[in-house]
């Protein structure tokens, strides 16, 4: 269609017939008014979302597949982040009808906010801002007040942007407790977080949360002695280390140190924090996790280790500069694992059922985590399972055997999850049920190894050159700076 009238004289265009407009030779008028013809089907459609999705979790989809919560859930069906999954399912729960276990039916939570969404005029993000000021309402107040709430800011939302919802939000709040009392230990409770986000390009990672005040006060009376100018600083080689308290530390050491010291006082927190992490590590009052002290495992190649440059990865799933892997590992025990040709581990068995601590470490140079596709629970969050079940006559060898975390692990049984072994050597293949995956084509999981993806992704992207000779083999170099067609030789390093 590359009519503009037939797409507004329609009562509800079709995506093909949106689609297949000439958008190049419509009017500035068409432009605006086509624009807000697709915004208002993609805000229909974000109800349809909110109904569906509550339908997943109404029915317990999720279970029969073996995934824990429906978020899950939507990550593998639609491919979502982590992020979209969750806000989906949060807005679903207030913008659907609900039934109660005797099979009564109920409006939705918010009831307003739902109709305006459902009319068009109210988006997701509509649906966030008033999300996130319901959370706000302290617990002492009743079910009327967020329907009291709900009322405004869903009638706002048909003529107000999401900005004006929570700037509107705050003042609401506000006249909620005009005293300004603070919250009771109910609602500090539900508070309590502390999040620890993925590493930036950088690799720097941002600390966030809201700490309970009990955790607050321990942690005030900690960094009071550990934070201290002049304690704890990794650029002063002469820097007194631990506690301020030290019954041998010299005052005028920490005196002369303290002149020194140019750090800002979150740079010292931050040092502080390093220096107390160190001594948990050091302490060995952590125990053992998944057969291995606790400890740092950081994985890096025979080239890294010789050039001293690259990125080496962690058991938890991080990565850190060779150079400050080998700081770390100053007094560390090296384990060197041997890879063949095609990126496995050389043949590594025993005749028990339990993988030894060397299997582990050697799985977590080799698969870095889990091995189901998209899942990214690094190698200190995973069980050894046997590829082939131990009473089904599969061995303990390194190549029957495969890092998955505990929620996947518990799939591989009746959920229809199947875990086989490569023909080729690589690491372990998934197939995902019919469900999720009606053509049960197996699948690797990359998210550990992104260096795959990025290689995958620039020969498929690079157009085919004429050469007049021999043509050059082409060399992808990955974020560790090896050569991913070469064979690596993970070295791990146990680092205390």
């Amino acid at each position: 269609m590359s009519s503009i009238a037939e797409v507004h004289t329609a009562e509800c265009p079709t995506v093909d017939e949106l689609c297949a407009l000439d958008v190049d030779r419509l009017s500035d008028e068409d432009i605006a008014s086509t624009l807000r013809t697709v915004e208002r089907l993609r805000r229909r459609l974000d109800g349809l979302d909110a109904r569906l999705v509550a339908q997943v979790e109404q029915r317990g989809l999720e279970n029969a597949v073996k995934l824990s919560t429906p978020q899950k859930y939507l990550v593998e069906l639609l491919h979502l982040s982590r992020a979209d999954a969750v806000r989906r399912v949060k807005n679903a729960r207030l913008l659907a009808p609900r039934t109660t276990p005797s099979g009564t039916a109920l409006a939705p939570i918010l009831q307003v906010t739902a109709a305006a969404v459902a009319d068009g005029d109210a988006s997701a993000a509509h649906v966030d801002a008033i999300r996130k000021v319901t959370e706000k309402i302290p617990g002492r107040f009743g079910n009327d007040v967020v329907e009291t709430v709900d009322r405004i800011l869903g009638t706002l939302a048909r003529t107000a942007t999401p900005d004006d919802i929570t700037t509107a939000g705050i003042d609401l709040l506000a006249r909620l407790d005009p005293d300004g009392n603070p919250s009771d230990d109910r609602d500090r409770k539900a508070r309590r977080s502390l999040r620890l986000a993925p590493q930036s390009a950088d690799l720097m990672s941002r600390l966030h949360g809201d700490l309970h005040p009990a955790t607050r006060a321990k942690l005030d009376a900690i960094l009071a002695t550990w934070a201290r100018p002049g304690m704890n600083n990794p650029d002063d080689p002469d820097s007194p280390a631990g506690s301020i308290d030290r019954p041998d530390l010299d005052p005028a050491v920490l005196e002369r140190a303290a002149r020194r010291d140019r750090r800002t006082p979150d740079q010292r927190l931050h040092d502080a924090f390093d220096a107390l992490c160190t001594h948990a590590l050091a302490s060995g009052a952590l125990g053992r996790h998944r057969g291995l002290p606790v400890t740092v495992v950081v994985t890096m190649t025979l080239r890294q280790l010789e050039r001293a440059t690259g990125l080496a990865t962690t058991a938890t799933g991080g990565v850190v500069p060779v150079t400050n892997a080998l700081a770390m590992a100053e007094h560390a025990h090296p384990v060197l694992a041997l890879f063949d040709h095609a990126g496995a581990p050389l043949h590594f068995g025993r005749s028990r059922r339990l993988a030894t601590a060397d299997q582990r470490l050697l799985l977590t140079a080799w698969q870095r985590g889990c091995t189901r596709p998209g899942c990214d629970a690094p190698a200190s969050h995973c069980a050894v399972h046997h590829l082939t079940e131990w009473q089904h006559g599969g061995g303990t060898d390194i190549d029957n055997l495969a890092l998955v975390c505990d929620a996947d692990h518990a799939r591989v049984t009746d959920s229809g999850w199947r875990t086989t072994a490569d023909p080729h050597g690589h690491r372990p293949l998934w197939t995902a049920p019919h469900l999720l995956d009606p053509t049960r084509t197996p699948r690797r999981n990359h998210r550990h190894h992104p260096h795959e993806l990025v290689t995958h992704a620039i020969l498929n992207a690079s157009p085919p050159r004429r050469r007049r000779g021999p043509a050059a083999p082409t060399r992808c170099r990955d974020r560790n700076g090896s050569d991913s067609a070469e064979d690596h030789h993970p070295r791990t390093e146990r680092s205390s």
